[in-house]
């Protein structure tokens, strides 16, 4: 018994927030979108997910920088079953790509809008799920997820713009 409760403890929606992303985390948690750039002269690509080096050019030589948080639909699928926790109690939910207006593709959740009202190329923005949201939606810290232990997480989803 003492094995089951262990595992229900376990959160699959928060990141594992370790020191190279938690700028990323940071600025989440205050609504803001960070990006990665590249900042090597030939190259200066924008990337996203987070990463140590440039994808394009492998340069090490990127930083963060915000986003504006606007996007356009590039993809979307309705997830109806989800057995990790808490993303059964969500279905159905809207799984998508978008592109973010810096070009990067973002994996990421569509709210607010009733799938038959989604459209490739629709404009959608940024908001986030946890810190400061009501709703009963917030994503805090739970036993299991490295780096995001007693912390408050925010995650960025979008919706119409």
């Amino acid at each position: 018994m003492a094995r089951k409760a262990a595992r229900s403890a376990v959160r699959f929606d928060l990141p594992e927030v370790d020191d190279f992303t938690r700028p990323y985390w940071d600025a989440a948690a205050e609504g803001r979108l960070l990006l990665r750039r590249c900042r090597a002269e030939s190259c200066g690509a924008a990337h996203h997910y987070p990463r140590e080096f440039c994808p394009y050019c492998w340069s090490e030589d990127v930083g963060w920088e915000p986003a504006t948080g606007r996007a356009t639909l590039y993809t979307w699928s309705v997830v109806h079953r989800n057995d990790l926790p808490p993303f059964g109690e969500r279905v159905p939910y809207i799984a998508a790509v978008v592109d973010l207006a810096e070009g990067p593709r973002m994996m990421t959740e569509i709210t607010d809008c009733p799938e038959p009202e989604l459209r490739i190329g629709m404009p959608l923005v940024v908001h986030f799920r946890g810190a400061g949201e009501g709703g009963g939606e917030g994503i805090g810290g739970a036993e299991g997820n490295d780096g995001a232990e007693g912390a408050a997480v925010a995650v960025p989803v979008f919706r119409p713009a």
